[in-house]
């Protein structure tokens, strides 16, 4: 796993639909003035709120920030996905893109259009895609990469056991593997074995941890700071998460903020990124990519990884 200082993320996925231009422009650039580099976006993004029923609002909003701000494609590096973008608008699962070869470098095209750019830092699969064979999805990922129009490529919401067999297809093909995880993760978990409520989420296992810790892979985590719950009374947590484990973490984290001076939010991405995992932060406020990016000066002890591993 990528244990060098892990970054925090942007996450960008209301950037068009939710966030406005001028609110959205007004956090990338104070996330680049703090420090922040990466940006995570995807080709679906957000067509469940955009009126038009499909995706490409948060890449689109990314591109015209890119052409307003000359230079700026040089101190960031973009990380997109393809899969999930409805081909009929309003029809999501039923026309959502999948990953056949053909689906993945039309996505792959369209996002490059819209960002405004000739290559991505980073392309995710966004989802598994049984219906296409692995081997062709994978040597799609590993073309791209080829020709220099991904640097990297990753697979998110994918089970352990498929992200290990299409890297070994992809030494099998010699091309690129897969090199990233993106995953939901959080300090608090939803009740062990309980079904995740949110349409296509796949939490983060001990397995996925030890084949990225085996295999030398990042690892990205989702929703990790589950929507605002840890600091907002009015999003209180999913019921999958009303379990004593909770309860006990929460208050190890109530007192690890108040000796550290810091915030809940605060605190939860300094444990992540201390484990070496990279948390993608949406934000709709500058103060709240402010606060996250402020995180990286948190300093966890063993002690107090320690007492949240005790009270989970």
């Amino acid at each position: 796993m990528n244990t060098n200082d892990p970054q925090i993320v942007l996450g960008t996925m209301d950037f068009g639909t939710r966030v406005d231009s001028d609110r959205a422009f007004a956090i990338l650039d104070s996330f680049v003035a703090g420090g922040g580099t990466w940006l995570d976006t995807a080709n679906c993004y957000s067509f469940w709120t955009d009126p038009s029923g499909a995706g490409g609002a948060s890449e689109r909003v990314i591109g015209a920030w890119l052409r307003a701000r000359p230079g700026a494609r040089d101190s960031v590096r973009i990380a997109t996905k393809v899969r999930q973008n409805p081909l009929v608008p309003h029809s999501w699962p039923e026309s959502a893109e999948g990953l056949s070869a053909r689906a993945v470098h039309t996505g792959v095209e369209e996002s490059l259009e819209r960002l405004g750019v000739d290559h991505v830092d980073l392309l995710w699969a966004h989802a598994e895609d049984r219906t296409v064979p692995l081997e062709e999805t994978v040597g799609a990922f590993g073309d791209l990469v080829a020709k220099g129009v991904a640097l990297r490529v990753g697979a998110a919401n994918h089970a352990a056991w498929r992200v290990e067999r299409a890297r070994s297809l992809a030494r099998e093909q010699g091309v690129e593997p897969w090199s990233a995880l993106q995953l939901r993760h959080s300090l608090v978990q939803p009740r062990p074995l309980s079904p995740v409520a949110e349409g296509g989420h796949r939490l983060l296992t001990a397995e996925d941890l030890d084949l990225a810790r085996s295999e030398g892979l990042a690892v990205w985590s989702y929703s990790s700071l589950l929507w605002g719950s840890y600091v907002r009374a009015d999003k209180p947590l999913p019921r999958t998460y009303d379990h004593p484990g909770t309860t006990r973490v929460l208050a190890v984290l109530d007192d690890v903020a108040g000796e550290l001076s810091a915030t809940r939010n605060q605190v939860v991405l300094a444990w992540l990124t201390r484990q070496g995992i990279e948390p993608i932060v949406g934000a709709s406020r500058v103060e709240q990519i402010e606060e996250a990016l402020a995180a990286r000066r948190v300093g966890l002890s063993d002690e107090h990884v320690a007492r949240f591993a005790e009270a989970r």
